[in-house]
């Protein structure tokens, strides 16, 4: 979906961006920072919001509004 969030690290900052944009639209020290900015964005948006780990693989992948959610699986 365009316009998805993604939160991730890149040399030791955790960033937020937005799926299209060449920049980060939000950086933080800390991982729980980030991702709470990101899940706020989706949020507005609409969208899908994708979390890597450290290592740069999805440890969890979040759609919001819930009901767009494309998997249909409780929780």
């Amino acid at each position: 979906m365009k316009g998805d969030v993604e939160t991730y690290n890149e040399n030791g900052t955790w960033k937020n961006k937005v799926e299209g944009n060449s920049q980060a639209s939000s950086t933080h020290d800390t991982k729980d920072e980030a991702t709470a900015k990101g899940r706020e964005m989706a949020i507005e948006r609409g969208v899908e919001h994708i979390i890597r780990n450290l290592d740069g693989t999805i440890g969890e992948r979040n759609t919001y509004p819930r009901e767009r959610d494309p998997r249909n699986i409780p929780g």
